[in-house]
């Protein structure tokens, strides 16, 4: 009925005119995605740094008197200095070690680390754990044989992967900048957030923008933020250590750190490996230092997360890889926040329906 309607007020070139009007608006909506693909990844990292430091940038800007851009410029010169600094430095290490682990998967060639002698003079426990990790050093090494032509195809990814790393790094420095100019006009932008959310849910956008804020904070801090600390300083003590791969390691203890696993699964084996290299005194701080890194989100995450995250571990697993897999490098760190958003945000539209529904009832 309501076509038959608009029919008889329509007329022929009218309806002409509405379908070209429609066509242009879909082809420049369709061409500006277009164009502003590749810089969405870039967009998101840095809308995501600007909400999960903007209470950091409100306190520099009050400490300072009230000069937005000069806190602006600081805290982008000091995660400059971050990004730039150590995190680079454990970037090109890993890379690294993803290239050998990439030739050696291409090869069919694994190298595992055999048990060391020097287990056997450890009193009480030393015999027993060669014994574990020779049992183990040898049949890994035989199920490795059997697997290694079916691993050969992850080759090309992890090397991709790698290749990749520059450009994140680029993408990374760019976000930062861009973070830093949306500093200043945090305010504008949560109002233009806020206006656009009212047209789309009226009734629940300030609930909406409160819960992305608070979400997106939640993860970039709580999650992302503490699993870059984590890593980084697991990377330094690796490195201090001379562990083979250390930065393969640091970045597989940033991936464990991130999907909730834990960090304990790379460090417990390379402290036993720092005990059965190093002499005593070495060991042992190196052993102390670990083990509070190890900690280190036990001790953070209740200290940055504003709210509990009640984001399922699996939600966060799933946004890292298929993050990673779209985006690359940054994916990795965007993927589990928006993956994270969307799902706190639709989570809340269903209790605000299901209210709404025993309310009529």
């Amino acid at each position: 009925m309501p076509v038959k309607s608009l029919r008889q007020l329509l007329t022929g070139e009218d309806v002409i005119q509405l379908v070209i009007r429609l066509g242009l608006l879909a082809l420049l909506i369709i061409w500006t995605f277009l164009i502003i693909r590749p810089f969405v990844p870039i967009l998101a990292w840095s809308g995501v740094l600007a909400v999960a430091f903007y209470p950091a940038f409100s306190w520099v800007a009050k400490v300072l008197g009230g000069r937005p851009k000069t806190a602006a410029a600081i805290l982008t010169m000091i995660t400059l200095g971050i990004v730039i600094g150590p995190a680079t430095w454990l970037g090109i290490s890993a890379v690294d070690g993803v290239r050998e682990l990439a030739r050696q998967l291409g090869t069919g060639d694994l190298a595992l680390q055999s048990a060391p002698e020097q287990l056997k003079s450890w009193p009480l426990v030393g015999p027993w754990l060669y014994d574990l990790w020779d049992q183990a050093y040898t049949n890994v090494r035989a199920v490795v044989r059997e697997v290694a032509p079916y691993l050969q195809p992850l080759a090309g990814p992890l090397l991709s992967l790698a290749g990749d790393a520059g450009v994140g790094t680029l993408q990374f420095l760019v976000s930062v900048f861009v973070a830093g100019f949306l500093f200043p006009h945090g305010p504008r932008l949560v109002a233009a957030g806020r206006g656009f959310l009212f047209r789309i849910v009226p009734e629940q956008s300030e609930h909406f923008l409160s819960l992305a804020g608070a979400t997106i904070r939640a993860v970039a801090q709580g999650v992302i933020g503490v699993a870059i600390v984590q890593a980084l300083l697991a990377g330094i003590g690796f490195k201090l250590a001379a562990v083979p791969s250390a930065g393969l390691l640091a970045f597989i203890v940033l991936l464990l750190s991130i999907v909730q696993i834990g960090a304990f699964l790379v460090l417990l084996p390379v402290i036993i490996w720092i005990w059965t290299a190093k002499d005593v005194t070495t060991a042992l701080l190196l052993t102390v230092f670990l083990v509070l890194v190890g900690f280190l989100d036990t001790m953070l995450k209740p200290l940055v997360m504003g709210r509990g995250l009640t984001t399922p571990t699996i939600v966060i697993f799933v946004g890292v890889i298929g993050g990673t897999l779209a985006h690359g490098i940054v994916g990795l760190f965007i993927g589990p926040i928006i993956l994270s958003v969307a799902w706190e945000m639709m989570m809340a539209w269903i209790r605000t329906e299901d209210r709404a529904g025993a309310g009529k009832n």
